[in-house]
Protein backbone atom coordinates (compact mmCIF):
# COMPACT_ATOMS: atom_id res chain seq x y z
CA UNK A 1 0.00 0.00 0.00
CA UNK A 2 1.13 3.60 -1.00
CA UNK A 3 0.42 5.14 2.14
CA UNK A 4 1.61 8.99 0.39
CA UNK A 5 -1.18 8.32 -2.07
CA UNK A 6 -3.90 7.15 0.52
CA UNK A 7 -3.26 10.41 2.46
CA UNK A 8 -2.68 12.81 -1.02
CA UNK A 9 -6.11 11.36 -2.80
CA UNK A 10 -8.22 11.26 1.00
CA UNK A 11 -7.01 15.16 1.37
CA UNK A 12 -7.26 15.95 -1.85
CA UNK A 13 -11.08 14.83 -1.95
CA UNK A 14 -11.50 16.40 1.26
CA UNK A 15 -10.61 19.30 0.15
CA UNK A 16 -12.53 19.43 -3.06
CA UNK A 17 -15.74 18.30 -0.61
CA UNK A 18 -15.62 20.84 1.27
CA UNK A 19 -14.47 23.86 -1.69
CA UNK A 20 -17.73 22.20 -3.32
CA UNK A 21 -20.14 22.25 -0.65
CA UNK A 22 -18.57 26.05 -0.18
CA UNK A 23 -19.45 26.86 -3.49
CA UNK A 24 -22.97 25.24 -3.43
CA UNK A 25 -23.54 27.39 -0.28
CA UNK A 26 -22.35 30.86 -1.89
CA UNK A 27 -24.40 30.01 -4.67
CA UNK A 28 -27.82 29.49 -3.72
CA UNK A 29 -27.06 32.58 -1.04
CA UNK A 30 -26.70 34.32 -4.57
CA UNK A 31 -30.01 32.92 -6.05
CA UNK A 32 -32.23 33.21 -2.58
CA UNK A 33 -30.39 34.97 -0.04
CA UNK A 34 -31.65 38.27 0.40
CA UNK A 35 -35.24 36.75 0.05
CA UNK A 36 -34.66 34.40 2.81
CA UNK A 37 -33.26 37.10 4.78
CA UNK A 38 -36.03 39.01 4.54
CA UNK A 39 -38.31 35.79 5.16
CA UNK A 40 -36.83 35.52 8.25
CA UNK A 41 -37.39 39.23 9.64
CA UNK A 42 -40.96 38.00 9.26
CA UNK A 43 -40.65 35.13 11.20
CA UNK A 44 -43.19 34.72 14.05
CA UNK A 45 -43.16 34.45 17.66
CA UNK A 46 -44.63 31.52 17.69
CA UNK A 47 -41.42 28.82 18.44
CA UNK A 48 -42.59 25.97 16.41
CA UNK A 49 -43.02 28.42 13.15
CA UNK A 50 -39.63 30.05 14.36
CA UNK A 51 -37.89 26.56 14.27
CA UNK A 52 -39.57 25.54 10.72
CA UNK A 53 -38.58 28.62 9.21
CA UNK A 54 -34.78 28.29 10.75
CA UNK A 55 -35.16 24.52 9.27
CA UNK A 56 -36.40 26.06 5.52
CA UNK A 57 -33.88 28.53 5.19
CA UNK A 58 -30.98 26.52 6.13
CA UNK A 59 -31.87 23.83 4.27
CA UNK A 60 -32.12 25.96 0.98
CA UNK A 61 -28.86 27.92 1.58
CA UNK A 62 -27.13 25.27 3.28
CA UNK A 63 -25.74 27.49 5.65
CA UNK A 64 -26.45 27.34 9.36
CA UNK A 65 -23.79 29.82 10.19
CA UNK A 66 -25.70 32.37 7.77
CA UNK A 67 -29.19 31.04 9.35
CA UNK A 68 -27.53 31.66 12.80
CA UNK A 69 -25.60 35.11 12.25
CA UNK A 70 -28.48 36.84 10.93
CA UNK A 71 -30.87 35.74 13.29
CA UNK A 72 -28.67 37.45 15.92
CA UNK A 73 -28.29 40.40 13.95
CA UNK A 74 -31.98 39.97 13.85
CA UNK A 75 -32.13 40.38 17.81
CA UNK A 76 -29.95 43.22 18.24
CA UNK A 77 -31.76 45.20 16.02
CA UNK A 78 -35.15 44.59 18.22
CA UNK A 79 -36.64 42.95 15.40
CA UNK A 80 -36.99 39.51 17.29
CA UNK A 81 -36.08 38.73 20.84
CA UNK A 82 -33.69 36.24 22.02
CA UNK A 83 -36.05 33.37 22.41
CA UNK A 84 -37.30 33.58 18.89
CA UNK A 85 -33.74 33.63 17.84
CA UNK A 86 -32.97 30.11 19.86
CA UNK A 87 -36.25 28.77 18.08
CA UNK A 88 -34.88 29.83 14.52
CA UNK A 89 -31.60 28.50 15.24
CA UNK A 90 -33.07 25.03 16.83
CA UNK A 91 -34.74 24.83 13.69
CA UNK A 92 -31.62 25.41 11.43
CA UNK A 93 -29.73 22.31 12.96
CA UNK A 94 -32.35 20.42 11.22
CA UNK A 95 -31.54 21.98 7.91
CA UNK A 96 -28.08 21.64 8.14
CA UNK A 97 -28.65 17.85 7.96
CA UNK A 98 -30.08 18.12 4.46
CA UNK A 99 -26.14 17.97 3.52
CA UNK A 100 -25.73 14.77 4.95
CA UNK A 101 -29.36 13.41 3.19
CA UNK A 102 -27.91 14.29 -0.42
CA UNK A 103 -24.20 13.00 -0.25
CA UNK A 104 -25.99 9.64 1.09
CA UNK A 105 -27.16 9.57 -2.20
CA UNK A 106 -25.53 7.27 -4.93
CA UNK A 107 -25.10 9.58 -8.07
CA UNK A 108 -20.99 10.11 -8.05
CA UNK A 109 -21.33 9.24 -11.75
CA UNK A 110 -23.17 12.35 -12.26
CA UNK A 111 -20.37 14.23 -10.79
CA UNK A 112 -18.73 15.47 -14.13
CA UNK A 113 -21.71 15.33 -15.83
CA UNK A 114 -22.43 18.30 -13.49
CA UNK A 115 -19.00 19.96 -12.96
CA UNK A 116 -19.21 20.67 -16.95
CA UNK A 117 -22.95 21.74 -16.85
CA UNK A 118 -22.08 24.36 -14.18
CA UNK A 119 -19.21 24.82 -15.74
CA UNK A 120 -21.33 26.12 -19.15
CA UNK A 121 -23.42 28.25 -16.97
CA UNK A 122 -21.15 30.16 -15.18
CA UNK A 123 -18.89 30.65 -17.22
CA UNK A 124 -20.83 31.32 -20.52
CA UNK A 125 -24.27 32.24 -18.55
CA UNK A 126 -25.69 35.72 -20.52
CA UNK A 127 -27.66 36.33 -17.49
CA UNK A 128 -26.37 36.45 -13.54
CA UNK A 129 -29.24 34.17 -11.89
CA UNK A 130 -27.84 31.31 -14.56
CA UNK A 131 -23.84 32.31 -13.50
CA UNK A 132 -25.33 31.67 -10.12
CA UNK A 133 -27.34 28.34 -10.96
CA UNK A 134 -24.26 27.04 -12.24
CA UNK A 135 -22.45 27.95 -9.59
CA UNK A 136 -24.97 25.40 -7.52
CA UNK A 137 -24.69 23.14 -9.87
CA UNK A 138 -20.03 23.43 -10.15
CA UNK A 139 -19.76 23.40 -6.53
CA UNK A 140 -22.64 20.26 -6.48
CA UNK A 141 -20.43 18.54 -8.71
CA UNK A 142 -17.32 19.52 -6.76
CA UNK A 143 -18.94 17.89 -3.69
CA UNK A 144 -19.43 14.61 -5.34
CA UNK A 145 -16.38 14.53 -7.11
CA UNK A 146 -14.81 14.95 -3.92
CA UNK A 147 -16.67 12.22 -2.06
CA UNK A 148 -15.59 9.78 -4.75
CA UNK A 149 -11.94 10.82 -4.60
CA UNK A 150 -12.19 10.34 -0.56
CA UNK A 151 -13.50 6.81 -0.84
CA UNK A 152 -10.91 5.64 -3.12
CA UNK A 153 -8.23 6.76 -1.18
CA UNK A 154 -9.57 4.90 1.79
CA UNK A 155 -9.65 1.15 -0.27
CA UNK A 156 -6.36 0.32 0.33
CA UNK A 157 -6.90 0.48 3.96
CA UNK A 158 -9.32 -2.09 4.44
CA UNK A 159 -6.56 -4.49 3.74
CA UNK A 160 -3.97 -3.35 6.25
CA UNK A 161 -3.86 -5.14 9.57
CA UNK A 162 -2.53 -1.86 11.69
CA UNK A 163 -5.34 0.71 10.07
CA UNK A 164 -8.34 -2.20 10.60
CA UNK A 165 -6.85 -3.15 14.25
CA UNK A 166 -7.37 1.49 14.77
CA UNK A 167 -10.48 1.34 13.55
CA UNK A 168 -11.33 -1.59 15.56
CA UNK A 169 -11.05 0.58 18.68
CA UNK A 170 -14.31 2.97 17.19
CA UNK A 171 -16.47 0.26 18.20
CA UNK A 172 -19.82 1.53 20.38
CA UNK A 173 -20.72 -2.24 21.92
CA UNK A 174 -19.57 -0.20 25.29
CA UNK A 175 -20.14 3.34 26.85
CA UNK A 176 -15.95 3.59 26.87
CA UNK A 177 -16.23 2.87 23.14
CA UNK A 178 -19.40 5.81 22.32
CA UNK A 179 -17.52 8.66 24.34
CA UNK A 180 -14.37 7.60 22.18
CA UNK A 181 -16.41 8.17 19.18
CA UNK A 182 -18.59 11.37 20.41
CA UNK A 183 -14.93 12.46 21.51
CA UNK A 184 -13.63 11.72 18.02
CA UNK A 185 -16.44 12.82 15.86
CA UNK A 186 -16.07 16.65 18.08
CA UNK A 187 -12.31 17.23 18.06
CA UNK A 188 -12.34 16.39 13.76
CA UNK A 189 -15.49 19.16 13.53
CA UNK A 190 -13.79 21.32 14.97
CA UNK A 191 -10.33 20.94 13.39
CA UNK A 192 -12.10 21.23 9.81
CA UNK A 193 -14.76 23.41 10.84
CA UNK A 194 -17.54 21.60 9.24
CA UNK A 195 -19.57 19.12 10.02
CA UNK A 196 -20.87 17.89 7.08
CA UNK A 197 -17.58 17.42 5.79
CA UNK A 198 -16.64 14.77 9.10
CA UNK A 199 -20.16 13.36 8.08
CA UNK A 200 -18.57 12.89 4.68
CA UNK A 201 -15.71 11.76 5.80
CA UNK A 202 -17.65 9.12 8.18
CA UNK A 203 -19.82 8.40 5.21
CA UNK A 204 -16.16 7.34 3.36
CA UNK A 205 -14.91 5.35 5.50
CA UNK A 206 -18.02 3.14 6.40
CA UNK A 207 -18.68 2.73 2.76
CA UNK A 208 -15.02 0.77 2.54
CA UNK A 209 -16.15 -0.92 5.41
CA UNK A 210 -13.94 0.30 8.00
CA UNK A 211 -16.28 1.46 10.24
CA UNK A 212 -19.42 0.10 11.88
CA UNK A 213 -23.28 1.70 11.97
CA UNK A 214 -22.79 2.49 15.57
CA UNK A 215 -19.03 3.61 15.82
CA UNK A 216 -20.78 5.92 12.86
CA UNK A 217 -23.28 7.00 14.88
CA UNK A 218 -21.40 7.85 17.68
CA UNK A 219 -19.08 9.47 15.79
CA UNK A 220 -22.17 11.58 14.18
CA UNK A 221 -23.30 12.17 17.85
CA UNK A 222 -19.61 13.94 18.69
CA UNK A 223 -19.62 16.01 15.50
CA UNK A 224 -22.71 17.40 16.56
CA UNK A 225 -21.10 18.99 19.54
CA UNK A 226 -17.99 19.84 17.60
CA UNK A 227 -19.61 22.06 15.18
CA UNK A 228 -20.72 24.37 17.77
CA UNK A 229 -17.12 25.94 18.12
CA UNK A 230 -18.38 27.58 15.22
CA UNK A 231 -20.69 29.84 16.55
CA UNK A 232 -18.68 29.64 19.53
CA UNK A 233 -15.32 31.34 17.57
CA UNK A 234 -18.14 34.04 15.97
CA UNK A 235 -19.27 35.02 19.21
CA UNK A 236 -15.80 36.15 20.30
CA UNK A 237 -15.87 39.96 20.80
CA UNK A 238 -19.07 40.29 19.92
CA UNK A 239 -22.30 41.58 22.00
CA UNK A 240 -24.39 39.75 24.92
CA UNK A 241 -26.97 38.57 22.70
CA UNK A 242 -24.50 37.14 20.30
CA UNK A 243 -23.25 35.57 22.85
CA UNK A 244 -26.07 33.84 24.63
CA UNK A 245 -26.98 32.81 21.45
CA UNK A 246 -23.67 30.72 21.01
CA UNK A 247 -23.92 29.26 24.59
CA UNK A 248 -27.76 28.18 23.80
CA UNK A 249 -26.93 26.72 20.37
CA UNK A 250 -23.84 24.46 22.51
CA UNK A 251 -25.90 23.85 25.55
CA UNK A 252 -28.62 22.26 22.60
CA UNK A 253 -26.29 19.71 21.18
CA UNK A 254 -24.16 18.87 24.26
CA UNK A 255 -27.72 17.87 26.77
CA UNK A 256 -29.01 16.20 23.72
CA UNK A 257 -25.91 14.28 22.64
CA UNK A 258 -25.80 13.24 26.48
CA UNK A 259 -29.55 12.20 26.75
CA UNK A 260 -28.84 9.94 23.75
CA UNK A 261 -25.71 8.65 24.75
CA UNK A 262 -27.50 7.37 27.66
CA UNK A 263 -30.35 5.68 25.28
CA UNK A 264 -27.53 5.06 22.20
CA UNK A 265 -28.51 1.06 21.67
CA UNK A 266 -32.74 1.89 21.54
CA UNK A 267 -31.68 4.96 19.45
CA UNK A 268 -29.75 2.95 17.04
CA UNK A 269 -32.05 0.80 17.14
CA UNK A 270 -34.97 3.04 16.26
CA UNK A 271 -32.90 4.25 12.91
CA UNK A 272 -32.17 1.33 11.71
CA UNK A 273 -35.98 1.07 12.31
CA UNK A 274 -36.67 4.04 10.22
CA UNK A 275 -34.41 2.94 7.43
CA UNK A 276 -35.18 -0.43 7.16
CA UNK A 277 -38.65 -0.44 7.64
CA UNK A 278 -39.82 3.02 6.91
CA UNK A 279 -37.60 3.73 4.11
CA UNK A 280 -37.32 0.25 2.70
CA UNK A 281 -33.22 0.61 2.63
CA UNK A 282 -31.83 -2.84 2.72
CA UNK A 283 -29.89 -3.72 5.93
CA UNK A 284 -26.29 -1.77 6.31
CA UNK A 285 -23.75 -3.82 6.30
CA UNK A 286 -24.95 -5.37 3.19
CA UNK A 287 -21.84 -5.40 0.84
CA UNK A 288 -22.14 -5.44 -2.91
CA UNK A 289 -18.74 -5.85 -3.83
CA UNK A 290 -15.73 -4.36 -2.23
CA UNK A 291 -18.75 -1.46 -1.14
CA UNK A 292 -21.42 -1.06 1.27
CA UNK A 293 -23.63 0.61 -0.59
CA UNK A 294 -26.57 1.35 2.28
CA UNK A 295 -24.72 2.50 5.10
CA UNK A 296 -24.37 6.07 3.63
CA UNK A 297 -28.06 6.30 4.44
CA UNK A 298 -28.35 5.08 7.72
CA UNK A 299 -25.56 7.40 8.69
CA UNK A 300 -27.49 10.40 7.59
CA UNK A 301 -30.84 9.63 9.08
CA UNK A 302 -29.23 8.92 12.46
CA UNK A 303 -27.85 12.61 11.91
CA UNK A 304 -31.34 13.46 10.68
CA UNK A 305 -33.33 12.10 13.39
CA UNK A 306 -31.15 12.81 16.25
CA UNK A 307 -31.60 16.73 15.32
CA UNK A 308 -35.12 16.32 14.74
CA UNK A 309 -35.77 14.75 18.38
CA UNK A 310 -33.95 16.94 20.03
CA UNK A 311 -35.31 20.10 18.58
CA UNK A 312 -38.51 18.74 19.43
CA UNK A 313 -37.66 18.34 22.97
CA UNK A 314 -35.97 21.80 23.48
CA UNK A 315 -38.95 23.60 21.38
CA UNK A 316 -40.93 22.07 24.67
CA UNK A 317 -38.24 23.04 27.11
CA UNK A 318 -36.94 26.49 25.07
CA UNK A 319 -37.68 29.23 28.13
CA UNK A 320 -35.98 26.93 30.40
CA UNK A 321 -32.82 27.08 27.35
CA UNK A 322 -32.90 30.46 26.96
CA UNK A 323 -32.84 31.08 31.21
CA UNK A 324 -29.98 28.69 31.23
CA UNK A 325 -28.11 30.52 28.57
CA UNK A 326 -28.52 33.87 30.61
CA UNK A 327 -27.63 32.66 33.50
CA UNK A 328 -24.20 31.42 32.20
CA UNK A 329 -23.75 34.33 30.01
CA UNK A 330 -23.91 36.95 32.38
CA UNK A 331 -23.55 40.81 31.43
CA UNK A 332 -26.07 43.44 31.49
CA UNK A 333 -27.07 45.29 27.90
CA UNK A 334 -25.39 48.50 27.25
CA UNK A 335 -27.42 51.52 28.93
CA UNK A 336 -28.27 53.81 26.06
CA UNK A 337 -26.18 54.58 22.54
CA UNK A 338 -24.09 56.73 24.20
CA UNK A 339 -21.79 54.05 25.60
CA UNK A 340 -18.63 52.85 23.84
CA UNK A 341 -20.13 54.63 20.65
CA UNK A 342 -17.46 54.52 18.10
CA UNK A 343 -16.79 51.09 17.72
CA UNK A 344 -18.59 48.84 15.89
CA UNK A 345 -21.54 46.47 17.49
CA UNK A 346 -22.73 44.67 14.85
CA UNK A 347 -20.07 44.21 11.75
CA UNK A 348 -17.56 41.80 12.28
CA UNK A 349 -14.88 41.16 9.37
CA UNK A 350 -14.99 37.06 9.62
CA UNK A 351 -17.44 37.48 7.50
CA UNK A 352 -17.09 39.62 5.03
CA UNK A 353 -16.49 36.36 2.11
CA UNK A 354 -20.20 35.39 3.15
CA UNK A 355 -22.11 38.49 1.72
CA UNK A 356 -25.71 37.59 2.83
CA UNK A 357 -24.55 37.42 6.33
CA UNK A 358 -22.26 40.40 5.88
CA UNK A 359 -24.58 42.61 4.56
CA UNK A 360 -27.25 41.92 7.21
CA UNK A 361 -24.40 42.66 9.48
CA UNK A 362 -23.91 46.03 7.68
CA UNK A 363 -27.53 47.20 8.21
CA UNK A 364 -28.17 46.88 11.55
CA UNK A 365 -24.67 48.69 12.42
CA UNK A 366 -26.35 51.44 9.72
CA UNK A 367 -29.90 51.58 11.59
CA UNK A 368 -27.76 51.54 14.97
CA UNK A 369 -26.15 54.79 13.36
CA UNK A 370 -29.48 56.12 12.48
CA UNK A 371 -30.76 55.90 16.28
CA UNK A 372 -27.79 57.11 17.35
CA UNK A 373 -28.54 60.31 15.01
CA UNK A 374 -31.96 60.43 16.86
CA UNK A 375 -30.65 60.38 20.01
CA UNK A 376 -28.41 63.33 19.49
CA UNK A 377 -31.22 65.16 17.62
CA UNK A 378 -33.64 64.94 20.44
CA UNK A 379 -30.95 65.45 22.66
CA UNK A 380 -29.76 68.95 21.18
CA UNK A 381 -33.17 70.26 19.96
CA UNK A 382 -35.21 70.62 23.10
CA UNK A 383 -32.76 72.52 24.75
CA UNK A 384 -34.43 75.61 22.78
CA UNK A 385 -37.16 74.94 25.42
CA UNK A 386 -35.31 73.66 28.30
CA UNK A 387 -32.46 76.10 27.93
CA UNK A 388 -30.03 73.35 29.43
CA UNK A 389 -26.65 73.44 28.88
CA UNK A 390 -26.34 69.87 30.08
CA UNK A 391 -28.48 68.59 27.39
CA UNK A 392 -25.55 69.84 25.43
CA UNK A 393 -22.68 68.40 26.48
CA UNK A 394 -22.80 64.62 24.28
CA UNK A 395 -23.54 65.86 20.86
CA UNK A 396 -19.99 66.54 19.97
CA UNK A 397 -19.03 62.86 21.41
CA UNK A 398 -22.23 61.72 19.43
CA UNK A 399 -20.76 63.57 16.13
CA UNK A 400 -17.76 62.02 16.79
CA UNK A 401 -19.32 58.63 16.99
CA UNK A 402 -21.16 58.90 13.69
CA UNK A 403 -18.34 60.32 11.65
CA UNK A 404 -16.15 57.00 13.33
CA UNK A 405 -19.17 54.40 12.37
CA UNK A 406 -19.51 55.94 8.68
CA UNK A 407 -15.56 55.58 8.24
CA UNK A 408 -15.83 51.63 9.82
CA UNK A 409 -18.89 50.59 8.05
CA UNK A 410 -18.11 52.56 4.81
CA UNK A 411 -14.55 50.28 4.82
CA UNK A 412 -16.32 47.05 5.80
CA UNK A 413 -18.81 47.47 2.73
CA UNK A 414 -16.09 48.22 0.43
CA UNK A 415 -14.48 44.88 1.91
CA UNK A 416 -17.55 43.11 1.30
CA UNK A 417 -17.62 44.83 -2.38
CA UNK A 418 -14.48 42.77 -3.00
CA UNK A 419 -15.63 39.45 -2.78
CA UNK A 420 -17.79 37.42 -4.68
CA UNK A 421 -21.42 39.44 -4.66
CA UNK A 422 -24.32 39.57 -6.67
CA UNK A 423 -26.06 42.27 -8.80
CA UNK A 424 -28.65 42.46 -5.87
CA UNK A 425 -25.80 42.82 -3.02
CA UNK A 426 -23.87 45.04 -5.18
CA UNK A 427 -26.75 47.77 -5.29
CA UNK A 428 -27.81 46.95 -1.47
CA UNK A 429 -23.91 47.89 -0.92
CA UNK A 430 -24.22 51.20 -3.26
CA UNK A 431 -27.53 51.77 -1.30
CA UNK A 432 -26.36 51.07 2.18
CA UNK A 433 -22.82 53.57 1.50
CA UNK A 434 -25.95 56.47 0.50
CA UNK A 435 -27.65 56.15 3.93
CA UNK A 436 -24.83 55.98 5.72
CA UNK A 437 -23.40 58.98 4.41
CA UNK A 438 -26.41 61.05 4.53
CA UNK A 439 -26.87 59.68 8.78
CA UNK A 440 -23.18 61.46 9.02
CA UNK A 441 -24.52 64.45 7.42
CA UNK A 442 -27.69 64.47 9.77
CA UNK A 443 -25.40 64.65 12.56
CA UNK A 444 -23.51 67.38 11.18
CA UNK A 445 -26.45 69.46 10.67
CA UNK A 446 -27.30 68.40 14.84
CA UNK A 447 -23.99 69.74 15.20
CA UNK A 448 -24.66 73.03 13.51
CA UNK A 449 -28.46 73.07 15.63
CA UNK A 450 -26.23 72.41 18.84
CA UNK A 451 -23.84 75.66 17.89
CA UNK A 452 -27.11 78.01 17.54
CA UNK A 453 -28.26 76.58 20.75
CA UNK A 454 -25.51 76.90 22.84
CA UNK A 455 -25.11 81.14 21.47
CA UNK A 456 -29.21 81.13 22.22
CA UNK A 457 -28.10 80.15 25.63
CA UNK A 458 -25.12 81.79 26.34
CA UNK A 459 -26.46 84.95 25.01
CA UNK A 460 -30.07 84.39 26.53
CA UNK A 461 -32.06 85.29 23.22
CA UNK A 462 -35.41 85.16 23.37
CA UNK A 463 -38.28 84.28 20.84
CA UNK A 464 -41.68 84.81 20.26
CA UNK A 465 -44.47 82.89 20.92
CA UNK A 466 -44.85 82.42 17.18
CA UNK A 467 -41.32 81.47 16.46
CA UNK A 468 -41.54 78.69 19.40
CA UNK A 469 -44.15 77.65 17.57
CA UNK A 470 -42.53 77.11 14.02
CA UNK A 471 -39.49 75.82 15.08
CA UNK A 472 -41.75 73.11 17.52
CA UNK A 473 -43.76 72.04 14.29
CA UNK A 474 -40.51 71.46 12.25
CA UNK A 475 -38.22 70.04 14.62
CA UNK A 476 -41.36 67.30 15.91
CA UNK A 477 -41.47 66.81 11.88
CA UNK A 478 -38.04 65.86 11.37
CA UNK A 479 -38.03 64.00 14.06
CA UNK A 480 -41.21 61.71 12.72
CA UNK A 481 -39.37 61.84 9.33
CA UNK A 482 -35.94 60.21 11.35
CA UNK A 483 -37.84 57.27 13.36
CA UNK A 484 -39.35 56.97 9.96
CA UNK A 485 -36.13 55.84 7.93
CA UNK A 486 -34.51 54.26 10.94
CA UNK A 487 -37.49 51.83 11.44
CA UNK A 488 -37.67 51.44 7.74
CA UNK A 489 -33.98 50.70 7.96
CA UNK A 490 -34.38 48.14 10.35
CA UNK A 491 -37.25 46.48 8.37
CA UNK A 492 -35.82 47.08 4.65
CA UNK A 493 -39.22 49.15 4.08
CA UNK A 494 -39.28 49.48 -0.32
CA UNK A 495 -42.67 51.22 0.16
CA UNK A 496 -41.57 53.92 2.24
CA UNK A 497 -41.54 56.72 -0.61
CA UNK A 498 -44.84 57.86 -0.45
CA UNK A 499 -45.03 58.93 3.01
CA UNK A 500 -40.96 59.83 2.75
CA UNK A 501 -42.48 61.95 -0.04
CA UNK A 502 -45.03 63.62 1.61
CA UNK A 503 -43.06 64.71 4.71
CA UNK A 504 -40.13 65.64 2.91
CA UNK A 505 -42.73 68.67 1.15
CA UNK A 506 -44.05 69.22 4.37
CA UNK A 507 -40.88 70.06 6.12
CA UNK A 508 -39.89 72.42 2.65
CA UNK A 509 -43.49 74.24 3.17
CA UNK A 510 -43.11 74.38 7.20
CA UNK A 511 -39.31 76.33 6.49
CA UNK A 512 -40.82 78.45 3.97
CA UNK A 513 -43.65 79.49 5.87
CA UNK A 514 -41.88 80.00 9.51
CA UNK A 515 -39.05 82.24 7.61
CA UNK A 516 -41.41 84.31 5.70
CA UNK A 517 -43.19 84.96 9.12
CA UNK A 518 -40.35 85.32 10.69
CA UNK A 519 -39.73 88.41 8.34
CA UNK A 520 -42.64 89.75 9.05
CA UNK A 521 -42.13 89.14 12.74
CA UNK A 522 -38.90 91.19 12.35
CA UNK A 523 -40.13 94.09 10.04
CA UNK A 524 -42.60 94.54 13.02
CA UNK A 525 -40.17 94.83 15.15
CA UNK A 526 -41.15 91.54 17.64
CA UNK A 527 -38.04 89.76 17.35
CA UNK A 528 -34.64 91.07 17.75
CA UNK A 529 -32.09 90.89 14.61
CA UNK A 530 -29.86 88.36 16.50
CA UNK A 531 -32.40 85.94 17.48
CA UNK A 532 -33.81 86.10 13.97
CA UNK A 533 -30.21 85.27 12.62
CA UNK A 534 -30.06 81.96 14.44
CA UNK A 535 -33.68 80.91 14.39
CA UNK A 536 -33.45 81.37 10.40
CA UNK A 537 -30.10 79.01 10.19
CA UNK A 538 -31.90 76.75 12.59
CA UNK A 539 -34.84 76.08 10.11
CA UNK A 540 -32.25 75.90 7.42
CA UNK A 541 -30.72 73.00 9.04
CA UNK A 542 -33.78 71.49 9.66
CA UNK A 543 -34.44 71.07 5.95
CA UNK A 544 -31.48 69.81 5.18
CA UNK A 545 -31.78 66.45 7.74
CA UNK A 546 -35.26 66.63 6.30
CA UNK A 547 -32.96 66.25 2.60
CA UNK A 548 -30.57 63.86 4.45
CA UNK A 549 -33.70 61.71 5.69
CA UNK A 550 -35.21 61.74 2.07
CA UNK A 551 -32.16 60.06 0.47
CA UNK A 552 -32.09 57.46 2.85
CA UNK A 553 -35.22 56.68 1.96
CA UNK A 554 -34.66 56.52 -1.59
CA UNK A 555 -31.75 54.35 -0.70
CA UNK A 556 -33.77 52.27 1.36
CA UNK A 557 -36.09 51.62 -1.14
CA UNK A 558 -33.51 50.79 -3.53
CA UNK A 559 -34.03 53.63 -5.78
CA UNK A 560 -30.28 55.41 -5.33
Amino acid sequence: MDLSLVVVKALGGLGLFIYGMKLMSEGLQKVAGDRLRSFLEKVSSNRVLGALVGTLVTALVQSSSLTTVTVVGFVNAGLINLSQAVGVILGANVGTTVTAQIIAFKITHLALVAIFIGMVLKVFGKRRKWQYIGEVILGFGILFFGMSLMKDGFKPLRSHPEFIAFFTRFDAATIGGILLCVATGAGLTMIVQSSSATVGITMALASEGLLGLPGCVALILGENIGTTITAELASIGGNLTARRAARAHTMFNVIGVGMVVVIFHPFLDMVQWFTSSIMGIGPADLATGSERPNIARYIANSHTLFNVLNATFFLFMLPLLVKAAIWLTPGKKQEGLLEDISHPQFIDYKFVDQPSVALALARDETARMGELAQLMYKDVTEVFFTRSVSQLTHWQKAEDGLDQLQRQVHDYLVQISQSSISGPESREIASMMRMVNNLERVGDSVENIAQRLEAVVDHNLSFSEASKDDYRAIRDQVANFLELVVRSIHERDAEIMDVAQHMEDDIDSMRRHARDDHVTRLRAGQCSVDAGLVFVDMLSNFEKIGDYCYNVSQAVAGLR
